[in-house]
């Protein structure tokens, strides 16, 4: 009689160091956030980088979709509007409200009557306008994920499919100015749940609040990348057919991953209007779609930190150079993206690791020349 021995499963204890980095990451950058920056910045200059953590969400969902799941979310711009819409909706009434009036400003000028639209109405409610501006655009995606993934509809024509669906948004909300503004959009929000936002200390505000969803959401995000869901989703990126011989549906792990991501790009689309106080088609459309994606390429798709401040750097750049080089501005996006995804398709979070392997290439080859 022959008995087996199995050797004992040594494990190496994780550093120090290695387990306090991300917790660590989160806390400096809840400094910086909630600490410095209020600080250091002005109010002017506090209220640009609150536009730019808008964008900064919507890259956390990009990098979860794209950057984890290869799914290439070149539409996000409908969800953000669709976010973004709600909120606003919500304000005009209560502005108008503050006023006296039953309509909003744009509509007592273009309106084709004395009575408010009845899709308007339930948004009169704080509550249900709050849940629209994330549930409005998780419903949108999951019809249109359902279809477009048990379909196997994926690649380009995925990313072609989103476009279309954000410059259909785009058009049809210029076309409906008596309602929707138009394409000047809804704007001069003056209030944010009973709040002045001609106030300075206001404006703060919602600064804080955009900057702590954003490290909440940066939180939950990093929760689905280590979790199993986080492996599935990466499993299905990197070889669907093998996923699905295993037992797996595909189709509902991606479809997890485009809803969370539209939730996120509708939150960040209602935290954008109080910031801004404008919502347009102008910002939702074709070329913003493009911009979001760009961000996150920039920064590293699938670093999560990577995009978020690939996010913020494009968003300065766009706000700086735009004003200097208008006609010039979309060429260098456009030449961003393209460096990015074919050149460096891990974004800069990557440039480490890919100097990190050309290092032993290059004490090879030198030793072999002096041999």
């Amino acid at each position: 009689m022959t008995t087996t021995t199995t050797a004992p499963v040594t494990t190496h204890p994780v550093p120090l160091l290695e387990r306090l980095r991300v917790p660590g990451g989160f806390v400096l950058g809840a400094v910086l956030l909630l600490g410095v920056a209020p600080l250091v910045l002005s109010d002017f200059r506090l209220s640009l980088l609150a536009k730019y953590l808008c964008y900064a969400i919507v890259a956390v969902g990009v990098s979860l979709a794209w950057g984890r799941g290869g799914l290439m979310v070149l539409g996000q711009g409908v969800f953000f509007g669709l976010g973004g819409y709600a909120m606003a909706m919500h304000l005009k009434l209560t502005d108008a409200a503050a006023t006296g009036e039953t309509l909003p400003d744009f509509m007592q000028l273009y309106g084709t009557g004395d009575a408010l639209p009845w899709w308007w109405k339930p948004f009169a409610n704080p509550a249900f306008a709050l849940a629209m501006t994330v549930l409005l655009p998780m419903a949108v995606a999951a019809v249109l994920g359902f279809f477009v993934f048990q379909r196997r509809v994926k690649g380009a024509y995925f990313a072609i499919l989103s476009q279309a669906l954000a410059a259909a948004l785009s058009i049809w909300l210029i076309g409906q100015q008596a309602t929707t503004g138009g394409t000047n959009g809804l704007t001069g929000i003056q209030g944010f749940f009973g709040y002045s936002l001609d106030d300075p200390v206001n404006q703060r505000m919602v600064y804080f609040v955009i900057a702590a969803v954003l490290l909440l959401l940066m939180a939950l995000a990093r929760q689905l990348f280590v979790s199993r869901y986080g492996e599935l989703l990466v499993a299905v990126r990197d070889s669907e057919e093998r996923v699905r011989f295993l037992g797996y549906n595909p189709a509902n792990i991606k479809l997890i991953a485009y809803v969370v991501a539209a939730g996120m790009a509708g939150l960040a689309g209602a935290l954008f209007v109080p910031a801004v106080g404008i919502i347009s088609p102008a910002l939702i459309g074709v070329v913003p779609s493009i911009g979001f994606v760009i961000g996150a390429a920039v920064g590293g798709r699938a670093s999560l930190v990577g995009a978020v401040l690939g996010a913020i750097a494009v968003a300065w750049a766009q706000s700086t150079l735009s004003d200097e080089f208008p006609a010039a501005w979309t060429y260098l996006q456009g030449l961003l993206f393209v460096v990015a995804v074919g050149f460096l398709p891990g974004g800069l979070a990557s440039l480490s690791v890919v100097l990190r392997r050309r290092r032993p290439r290059t004490g090879t080859r030198t030793t072999g020349e002096t041999a």
